[in-house]
């Protein structure tokens, strides 16, 4: 047993001593403990998360050191994330990136001057293991969306966490959809959740998107969501410039999405299946996307089959309804009618004010009509009336 544990057990039997009223004066024992307690330090003195079990908010904060993240694409948004991850503790980050540090990767957070040059998961992992040295640090510096790449991307998710089974969550921190349709190509055929982030051309708006196999809509289930700003993209667009490169809207996204990461693996509060930010108008729109059953991935609508099968846990009791009438006599023949419209379910996705899809899809052919052969024999034949055509 080491110094912390044995003034910790100390410190135990002090307070069971003293709530026993064992001993004649309390004083003296309040003081030794204070004395005591104030000896005892914090096991993962890197972790920041201390503040969580004081609050009464989580019961255990030290569960996130057994825990690993991927976290794929360490750019503007990817990198904060995978540091304030670090601050926080995490057990194991694993990084997936294929770019270098630039210079004109200066105007964000995290990266420095003089690791320019340096791939991101080399020069994220050097910073990183500065910050908090008890995080294991994996890094893949590769293209996970070429052929060779996807699969070693699936393994390495499936295969990579601490436990050496699958990571606990992955966080999408790409830029382009090309690299968020392989995540989401991954995940759903892994049965992986997985959180998906963005920040848009304009710089001022920005999403996190929690998504769950089967219960929640995948990113292909339905176009991708922006955040409406009302600012022509198009005049955003100049050769060698990344528009979507505002410290301060990425820091705020990856803000969120380690919040609700945290809140998804600590185990409280309510994890926001959609959450965006308009920095225009400071608005936060929320909004939970069901599954696409039509869903072009086959995985997608294999896990909404699985889901729709699992029961269903019933935790609050039915509470007793008094059918009884509330007045035996009616004298006006009185009776009420229930007017409200029954919910119609709509597979489509339903978005929140202040945000709008990325694109529409073509709508289905719908199904030709059969053609109506009238098969009435009432009135003259043909050759009827063409023998009265011809008298007139």
């Amino acid at each position: 047993m080491d110094t912390t544990e044995k003034l910790k057990s100390r410190i135990a039997e002090l307070e069971i001593e003293l709530a026993n009223e064992k001993s004649k004066n309390a004083a003296p024992v309040r003081q030794k403990i204070a004395q005591m307690s104030s000896e005892v330090v914090d096991s993962n003195p890197y972790s920041r998360l201390m503040a969580l079990k004081r609050m009464g908010i989580v019961d255990n904060y030290e569960k996130i050191r057994e825990l690993t993240v991927a976290v794929v694409g360490v750019g503007g948004v990817g990198s904060v994330t995978a540091e304030m991850l670090t601050r926080c503790g995490i057990g194991k980050l694993v990084l997936f990136d294929y770019d270098k540090v630039e210079l004109a990767n200066m105007n964000r957070l995290f990266f420095q001057p003089h690791q320019a040059g340096l791939s991101k998961v080399d020069a994220a992992a050097k910073t990183l293991q500065a910050i908090n040295p008890d995080v294991e640090i994996e890094t893949h510096n590769y293209n996970i969306t070429t052929v060779d790449n996807f699969q070693h991307f699936m393994d390495t998710i499936s295969k990579s966490s601490l436990k050496k089974g699958a990571v606990d969550l992955v966080l999408s921190c790409v830029d382009n959809f090309e690299a968020r349709m392989a995540i989401n190509t991954a995940c759903n055929e892994l049965n992986q959740k997985w959180f998906e982030s963005g920040v848009s051309e304009n710089a001022v708006s920005g999403h996190i998107q929690f998504i769950v196999p089967g219960e929640s809509a995948c990113f292909g289930c339905a176009p991708p969501l922006v955040v409406a700003a009302n600012i022509d993209e198009k005049t955003l667009k100049r050769d060698g410039v990344c528009a979507a490169s505002l410290p301060t809207t990425m820091g705020i996204v990856a803000g969120f999405l380690v919040q609700n990461t945290l809140k998804y693996l600590l185990n409280f509060g309510d994890t926001s299946f959609y959450l965006g930010y308009n920095a225009m108008l400071d608005f936060f729109p929320t909004m939970t996307l069901r599954p696409n059953p039509n869903c072009d991935d086959r995985y997608c609508r294999q896990r909404q089959q699985e889901y729709q099968a699992k029961p269903k846990d019933i935790t609050v009791a039915k509470e007793e309804i008094d059918d009884t009438p509330l007045h035996e006599d009616n004298e006006w023949g009185i009776s009420l009618i229930d007017e409200t419209v029954p919910d119609i379910e709509d597979t489509s996705a339903t978005v929140s004010s202040g945000v709008r899809q990325a694109y529409t899809l073509p709508a289905r052919p719908a199904d030709p009509e059969p053609e109506i052969v009238s098969t009435e024999t009432s009135g003259p034949s043909l050759e009827e009336l063409m023998a009265q055509m011809k008298s007139i």
